[in-house]
């Protein structure tokens, strides 16, 4: 049988690595086998706990929630059509700022590196020790922080580096001015959505669900950004260098499906764990977790994409307009989207 229990520092615990990871100047996690093939950082025992927390998980007769890419209904925006009508029209920025901005975002990640989880097992009937959302505070919460944030004490950037070295490859470190970096990408408090369960139990939840629906966001910008990069149309003068950069964003991907991993399981075992009450009974998380996973869902891949869609494609016709032939650049622009969409 698999093993199900782990100590912090076995979460924690990095591969043997041949060679270093350095791109554009920046000292970045994770590193190289002998035959060049990349390794993710914090991956060597937590990887093999997620996939054995998920089996209990499922032999114990529970499904795992879907997190998969089924979920965005909405493509990107712009498209990899209008991004390259972009690039044509000498409006690199728009990219440059996109990758400058998901640096921004993912250094904030590294918060998860210094926090702590709410006691579940105070709360919870069955023993949690065996599973992921009994090892949050054991090294699954700092290894997703480390990941996004990049270790100080190691002098190692994360992804919030590996984002800015994308970045500098295909433009330049300071090309542009800063790009304006919005607050938050969560769904905005709604009030309490599961009373059943003291508030800090239920800001938890909707914590782990908020990372885990934007983790699998993040997919639809790994996708364009290679596609770009990898569109030999595009950096005609760089290509080599295109090809790279797209490549760093496979690593930045290979890294982040532990976290899309580990949270579909913890989101799992939280439906199916019975909660003690306040008035001595007991109720299934399912109950009261199912209908905010799918608020939480419809959130992050309609109304949310909808929303930036608008506010982005207001931005790109602003900066379309201030061309000579602008009205005429905007009608290309979108004529782009629908036949691509057709």
């Amino acid at each position: 049988m698999s093993r199900l229990l782990y100590s912090k520092d076995e979460i924690l615990a990095d591969h043997p690595y041949a060679k270093a990871h350095v791109e554009a100047g920046y000292r970045l996690h994770g590193g190289f086998d002998d035959k060049g093939h990349y390794i993710s950082p914090r991956t060597l025992h937590r990887w093999p706990a997620i996939h054995a927390w998920g089996n209990a998980l499922k032999t114990r007769g529970h499904d795992l929630v879907d997190s998969s890419q089924a979920l965005m209904v909405r493509g990107s925006f712009p498209t990899t059509e209008q991004q390259k009508f972009l690039l044509d029209q000498g409006l690199g920025q728009t990219l440059w700022d996109s990758l400058s901005v998901t640096g921004v975002i993912e250094a904030r990640g590294k918060n998860l590196a210094e926090a702590t989880a709410a006691d579940f097992q105070s709360i919870v009937v069955e023993d949690i020790s065996q599973t992921a959302t009994g090892h949050l505070n054991k090294g699954l919460l700092r290894a997703h922080g480390l990941d996004e944030g990049g270790d100080a004490s190691r002098g190692e950037g994360g992804h919030d580096a590996m984002w800015f070295a994308v970045r500098d490859m295909l433009f330049g470190k300071h090309a542009y001015p800063h790009a304006v970096v919005p607050d938050s990408l969560a769904r905005p408090e709604m009030g309490r959505l599961m009373p059943q369960i003291p508030p800090e139990h239920e800001r938890w939840i909707l914590l782990l669900m908020n990372v885990l629906m934007i983790e699998v966001r993040a997919e639809n910008f790994f996708n364009f950004c290679t596609a770009v990069m990898r569109d030999p149309r595009n950096f005609r003068d760089r290509r080599d260098v295109a090809m790279h950069a797209a490549d760093l964003v496979d690593r930045i991907r290979q890294d982040e499906a532990p976290h899309v991993g580990y949270l579909t399981v913890v989101v799992s075992e939280l439906r199916s764990f019975t909660f003690k009450l306040a008035d001595g009974s007991t109720v299934k998380g399912a109950s009261f977790i199912d209908p905010v996973w799918r608020g939480m869902v419809q959130w992050h891949s309609v109304a949310n994409v909808d929303f930036a869609r608008e506010q982005t494609r207001l931005e790109l016709e602003g900066l379309l307009a201030k061309k000579p032939n602008g009205q005429d650049l905007i009608r290309q622009f979108h004529s782009l989207e629908r036949k691509e969409a057709a």
